[in-house]
């Protein structure tokens, strides 16, 4: 069996991953069946991807990359991310893009939020039209720390081990579900 390796833009990406992770896949640990290796920002992990590639030995090693979308066409970065990883000699590497922002995907699930921060009226705003496709909103992290008292990191670490995977209603998050689930499955077929 193989290990997953997240390569992710942020710390924070790392943060939610390191809550999350567990309850996804409860039968798997951190360091033995899955690494994240958090960068600084887009530029430092796309000049990372093809090093860590080429130069990464381990038998069975399978890779996951992160990044936002920000502002730049989905399938204008995913196409240049699949590119890079394809010339490192790893076109099995799955990539996956939170629309615009991470935060979209914590706005998918308010009632994560309201655990995660233990306020009780966040979940009801999923019925708002503005929340039932969080990926459509410019900057998603504005809107987050507007309505939670969320900080980057702190906010990662608490929301990601009360996501839920099958009840959150931004798209690119049910994409990463899918895709992970797929990729869980070809390393430990058993599960």
């Amino acid at each position: 069996m193989g290990r997953i390796v997240f390569l992710v833009e942020e710390a924070s990406i790392e943060e939610m991953l390191r809550g999350f992770l567990p309850r996804f896949i409860p039968e798997w640990s951190e360091g033995e069946h899955w690494l994240c290796v958090p960068h600084e920002g887009k530029s430092d992990l796309e000049a990372s991807i093809p090093r860590k590639l080429r130069g990464w030995k381990e038998p069975g090693v399978r890779f996951v990359v992160l990044r936002d979308q920000d502002s730049a066409a989905c399938r204008d970065v995913k196409e240049q991310l699949v590119a890079m990883c394809a010339d490192a000699g790893r076109s099995d590497t799955l990539i996956r893009i939170p629309c615009r922002e991470l935060e979209a995907w914590y706005l998918g699930d308010l009632a994560a939020v309201d655990s995660a921060f233990g306020t009780r009226n966040l979940a009801v705003l999923q019925r708002k039209r503005k929340f039932r496709d969080p990926d459509r909103l410019h900057k998603p992290s504005n809107e987050l720390a507007r309505i939670a008292p969320y900080q980057k990191r702190a906010g990662s670490r608490a929301i990601g081990p009360c996501l839920n995977p099958d009840q959150n209603c931004s798209h690119s998050f049910g994409v990463f579900v899918s895709g992970l689930r797929a990729f869980v499955k070809q390393a430990s077929p058993c599960l």
